[in-house]
């Protein structure tokens, strides 16, 4: 039986599902026009069930379709992401650590079995329609490899924090009896295990809930958050556990006060004209059909049955031998404006176009422009992209990768604590990404250097001092770091410097071994003259 803690979290569930249900209706109708395989948020869908047959043209689910693939070949290309620290710039030793850590995460996220890239792939398209997913993010049950699921938007509930960060996640989960043995072993209720025997694939209602281990009261816990999975059916806690991490990330695109669940601004601003267009192609389908095969009229008297208009086909008719067949069969048409028709079918294309920012996914091309018409450009494509990136980029894939450092870390992943370089312990790690944004960015500080270096080959005509105000150095690394070169293959600046003075202490020896060599020259040429003198005096 369960306490009341685990009574008062399945009550504080059904609170958060039933305030819920009314958001259920939207995310349908959404799903309806652009993501019907999605569209079970209100009805039971049976397998073979065709999803998309209430749809005239399938431009509004092609248009979901590219935004949500867009996510992941566009900013989860290579190694997508890179470790920094808060506050300040790393030196050159703790630059080459977080490089070495960035490869040891990638490879444990891309290992075989994590489901990491399909995991993300539903949850890109759940975050294109519906403005937020739910991703899993913990250990498989042999605790060897990371794991990654996303879950049904129908089925998980969450709440904010005083601070509006979600701390409570309520998900509806129904295993099979097997699954449920296979994860959690004797700790299931007898009644399921009465059930592997008979009927070991029986579906099972259950929950996960992640809580504050304030809120749950268990033990003298130093852990953030506590794990509980319940049996609901049979009354049944099966597992409480304390948890560093909150385990589901859940980013969010656009949200609105007063309400936890967000919202996609691409779907909520593209649902009308998706309507519209379904209207839109059903009339003209309809004139186009009308207009090869326009509906005839005939005299009733005349002809016995239905005409027959197919390929050799004979419809019989009750005709006078002077009667002309034309008199009495005729063509019902109308004036047919297919060209307006597809006209507007266009704008509303061009329309959900725009809604779902497929027009600002390609960098313009900037080839033979100045480094001023570059760095132009490339504020303007910052300035459009930034409202489709910003969000997955911070909110989305710096959640995810925030969860799996943590969870690598706790787990050993990375070698002993003492390991890390001195300058980053204590520090607060931080992910940067590689993205189209990025890349633009970091042309951005390419073209500033371009432009510095334009400025100061004229300004050096004029006054060759100049040199001295311009840190070219600085400006040099910042620009590389920019265009993504890894740490390993710059030199840290004490080494440089230390080159540097070498070079320096080499050219003045040479220098001075040079002096020498003029001096010795010099006494042997004034030894050789008096040696000539001498020998043309005697």
């Amino acid at each position: 039986m369960m306490d009341s803690r685990a009574q008062q979290l399945i009550k504080n569930g059904d609170h958060l599902f039933s305030k819920k249900s009314s958001l259920l209706s939207l995310w349908q109708e959404i799903a309806d026009n652009f993501y019907p395989e999605r569209a079970d948020f209100t009805i039971c869908r049976s397998l073979g069930n065709e999803f998309a047959d209430h749809l005239m043209t399938s431009y509004p689910v092609l248009a979901r379709r590219d935004l949500g693939d867009s996510f992941g070949s566009m900013l989860r290309r290579d190694k997508w992401f890179n470790l920094n620290i808060q506050g300040s710039e790393p030196d050159h030793q703790a630059k080459v650590w977080l490089q070495w850590a960035r490869d040891v995460q990638y490879r444990a996220m891309y290992a075989r079995g994590t489901q990491l890239v399909r995991a993300t792939k539903e949850g890109d398209h759940d975050f294109s329609a519906f403005g937020q997913c739910a991703i899993s993010v913990e250990l498989n049950r042999h605790a060897n490899g990371l794991l990654y699921r996303c879950w049904h938007l129908r089925d998980v509930a969450w709440a904010e924090n005083a601070d509006g960060e979600i701390d409570t996640i309520h998900r509806k989960w129904k295993p099979t009896a097997t699954q449920l043995k296979q994860l959690f072993g004797n700790k299931i209720s007898q009644q399921v295990k009465n059930h592997l025997e008979k009927d070991p694939y029986k579906e099972v209602n259950c929950r996960h809930i992640v809580v504050p281990s304030e809120q749950y009261e268990m033990g003298k816990s130093r852990a953030p958050y506590t794990s509980v999975y319940i049996d609901v059916d049979n009354q049944h806690v099966m597992e409480e556990t304390p948890v560093m991490n909150r385990i589901y990330c859940i980013p969010r695109w656009q949200t609105v006060s007063g309400s936890q669940y967000a919202y996609s601004p691409a779907t909520i601003v593209a649902l009308p004209d998706a309507r519209l267009i379904q209207s839109i192609t059903r009339v003209l389908l309809e004139a186009g059909e009308k207009a090869v095969d326009p509906p005839l009229v005939a005299n009733k008297s005349v002809f016995r049955d239905d005409f027959n208009l197919m390929a050799g086909g004979i419809t019989w008719a009750d005709l006078e031998a002077d009667q002309d067949i034309r008199k009495v069969i005729g063509e019902f048409t109308k004036s047919t404006q297919l060209p307006a028709g597809m006209n507007i079918r266009n704008d509303v294309q061009a329309m959900i176009h725009q809604a779902f920012y497929l027009n600002t996914l390609t960098l313009p091309q900037m080839s033979g422009m100045t480094a001023y018409e570059v760095s132009q450009r490339v504020q303007e494509y910052i300035r459009q992209a930034l409202p489709l990136f910003s969000p997955v980029e911070q909110e989305y894939n710096g959640e995810l990768c925030d969860m799996t450092f943590n969870l690598l870390m706790q787990s050993g992943a990375f070698g002993s604590r003492y390991d890390i370089p001195e300058s980053l312990q204590g520090q607060d790690v931080q992910f940067s990404f590689e993205s189209p944004l990025q890349s633009a960015i970091g042309q951005e500080k390419q073209g500033k250097l371009q432009v510095t270096a334009e400025m100061l080959g004229i300004a050096r005509n004029i006054d060759p001092s100049v040199d001295a105000d311009v840190d070219i150095r600085t400006a040099f690394r910042d620009a590389m770091d920019g265009s993504g070169v890894p740490a390993k293959w710059l030199r840290s600046e004490d080494d440089a410097n230390q080159i540097l003075q070498q070079q320096a202490q080499q050219q003045q020896g040479a220098a001075e071994m040079q002096q020498v060599a003029q001096g010795a020259q010099t006494l042997q040429n004034v030894a050789d003259a008096a040696q000539s003198f001498r020998e043309a005096a005697a």
